[in-house]
């Protein structure tokens, strides 16, 4: 048995009593306000979220490093270089590789149990990374085993895990290696493949995948049959990327063990089906749902990751102007209305009506919400999960929750004309009303529920508000946008996603429109007149912010409707419904004095048969006139 040595001292500075071994004297908590005081400083977060995980450690045995990280309000780079300063400690350098005569003075199963990263030995010491450098336990158990002096170094969790792959190789690869030689398994004899579904190699290959999904931020995962296999593809930040491929002969053992969990028939393989279970992912509870479908390869199966934490926490985390936010919130103070979430799917919507039911009182008004499936839980409040086919359709739900005298109520999406207008009848009777729809833009919402069947006078009445939205990937801080920097935070530069939004606010000049049946550039116009911008006017603001980048914005919102395009002449940005470029003065729009809009090259005018002028080569001219 290696002799015992001195125990190991962290540098100058004595360790913060927080997290110390269980008999160490107690503290108060300075030392966590002197790591959110660190974090402050760097701008790595805000007073008001400072004080409020604050108020959450208070009562616990949480540390504020912790809570901030379960929260998302910073990244474990953050909380690893300030704990670096805090405990006086350097810093390992990203990306971390550990000497093979280091790895083998420590066994991997407790180097993985404790999370950390022989980096270098000597004959008397031995270098650790740690992304806990207060686990004081761990330091002492990793000194007696090797008998030597340990000098600890702090690396973000992510990072830690990385190095521990690079050192003992991928639990995770070697696993699918084991797995792999069993050989395939038949997909026809039910019994068997649930048995094997069930065995522990692959519960530990699934789970191994959620944790890898729930590591990497992943919003999606997506398990496809390919002709080599079963790719494993991670959506993050609204991208998907390919992270591995498992052989064929774990597509219907995978498969299988998806369907076990998440309530489905494993023998039904040619229909597709839907489920969901709960899971825990870095600590903190989360929900899955499951989707799978039958494809010429086999089943694919899609996986929805649902994070509570990662939840906005109001309004003004989601990504709005001070304008915008300031209009959306005198929607809700109204207290009665539609107010409607507008884009395509994965643009945040979810997100934005559940940061707006955050800042409604909840305490003195009854607000409920009808959702398929419920995603967050939200406090004070009723939720309601719709099931079609035991007949809890969102009209059913909706007439049976405007009996229970509610102030505000959310409605997952508007679907049909049923639903829209039981909302907006109970808009017009002073409800407050939360809901989504799929269009381009906020105008086009009123055109889309027009068309529904939804009659113009609900519509100009019911409607108080339309945000449409699209999420945009934001710049990593640590790294700022440059791939170059190898930066162990972000993929490609970029770090988590924030919102571009348009926000209507229906005013007289609107509803009196809708009430005309108004195409939808006229409201567009209308709108515009009101207050509202573009999306592309908000992408800019972004990258004027140095949030984004110019091309993450083009990215997002190209094609914007009613939006700006280019000059022929001098290149800038003209309105679509201009008559031409502010910036040149080159006619956008060429009409003819009868006022028929004609084309450049035309001779007479289609309207009323006169001549036109001709225009010169440089296009500059003022617009063509009949004779």
């Amino acid at each position: 048995m290696p002799p015992r040595t001195t125990p190991p001292v962290l540098r100058s500075k004595p360790p913060p009593t927080e997290g110390l071994p269980t008999g160490s004297e107690p503290a108060a908590r300075e030392p966590c306000r002197l790591l959110g005081g660190l974090l402050l400083e760097a701008g790595r977060i805000t007073e008001s979220r400072l004080q409020e995980a604050l108020r959450e450690q208070e009562g616990s045995a949480r540390r504020l490093g912790g809570i901030l990280l379960d929260r998302g309000w910073v990244s474990p780079a953050d909380v690893a270089e300030a704990l670096a300063r805090q405990l006086n400690l350097p810093l390992a350098p990203a990306p971390m590789l550990p000497d093979a005569g280091a790895v083998s003075l420590l066994p991997e199963g407790l180097a993985r149990r404790l999370q950390v990263v022989p980096l270098r030995a000597s004959s008397r010491s031995l270098t650790l990374a740690m992304a806990d450098p207060l686990d004081l336990a761990a330091v002492e158990d990793v000194r007696f085993r090797t008998g030597r002096r340990i000098e600890v170094m702090v690396a973000p969790e992510p990072e830690v895990l990385r190095a521990l792959e690079r050192g003992y190789g991928s639990e995770l690869e070697q696993l699918v290696e084991v797995l792999a030689r069993k050989g395939p398994r038949s997909e026809e004899d039910r019994e068997s493949l649930e048995r094997a579904a069930r065995a522990a190699p692959v519960v530990q290959l699934v789970d191994g995948l959620l944790d890898e999904a729930g590591s990497a931020r992943a919003s999606d995962l997506h398990l496809e049959p390919v002709d080599r296999g079963l790719e494993v593809r991670l959506r993050v930040d609204g991208v998907l990327r390919t992270v591995r491929t498992l052989p064929p002969s774990l597509r219907p053992v995978v498969i299988s063990r998806l369907k076990i969990m998440a309530g489905m028939d494993i023998a039904v393989r040619r229909r597709p089906q839907d489920g969901g279970f709960r899971v825990t992912l870095g600590g903190r509870p989360g929900s899955v749902r499951v989707s799978t479908l039958p494809a010429q390869s086999g089943e694919k199966a899609v996986l929805r990751i649902l994070r509570p934490d990662q939840a906005p926490a109001s309004l003004a985390e989601v990504g709005m102007s001070a304008r915008d936010l300031a209009r959306v919130r005198s929607v809700l103070g109204a207290g009665q209305g539609v107010l409607l979430a507008t884009g395509p799917t994965g643009s945040g919507k979810s997100s934005t009506l559940q940061a707006a039911l955050r800042e409604v009182d909840r305490v003195g008004r009854n607000v409920v919400t009808l959702e398929d499936p419920v995603e967050y839980p939200v406090s004070g409040t009723t939720q309601v999960q719709v099931d079609p086919r035991s007949g809890l359709t969102f009209p059913a739900a909706l007439r049976a929750v405007l009996r229970q005298d509610p102030d505000v109520v959310m409605v997952g999406e508007v679907r049909d004309v049923e639903t829209a207008e039981i909302a907006m009848a109970a808009a017009v009777t002073g409800h407050l009303v939360l809901s989504t729809l799929h269009t381009t833009d906020a105008p086009s919402a009123l055109t889309r529920l027009l068309h529904m069947g939804v009659p113009p006078y609900l519509v100009a009445a019911g409607v108080a508000g339309v945000v449409a939205q699209r999420l945009i990937r934001t710049i990593c801080p640590n790294c700022r946008g440059d791939p170059r920097e190898r930066c162990p935070r972000c993929r490609q530069g970029f770090l988590g996603r924030t919102g571009v939004f348009q926000v209507l606010v229906m005013t007289d000049a609107l509803r009196e429109a809708v009430v005309r049946g108004a195409s939808t550039p006229v409201l567009r116009r209308l709108a515009r007149e009101g207050g509202m911008g573009f999306l592309a006017d908000d992408g800019r603001r972004q990258v004027a912010e140095g949030r984004t980048t110019p091309h993450e914005a083009a990215r997002v919102v190209r094609g914007d409707p009613g939006g700006a395009v280019p000059c022929g002449g001098c290149g800038g940005e003209v309105p679509a419904d201009s008559q031409g470029c502010p910036w040149c003065g080159r006619p956008h729009r060429i009409s003819c004095r009868c006022g028929r809009q004609v084309e450049t090259g035309w001779r007479y005018c289609p309207g009323c048969l006169g001549r036109l002028s001709p225009m010169d080569e440089s296009g500059t001219s003022p617009s063509p006139r009949s004779t």
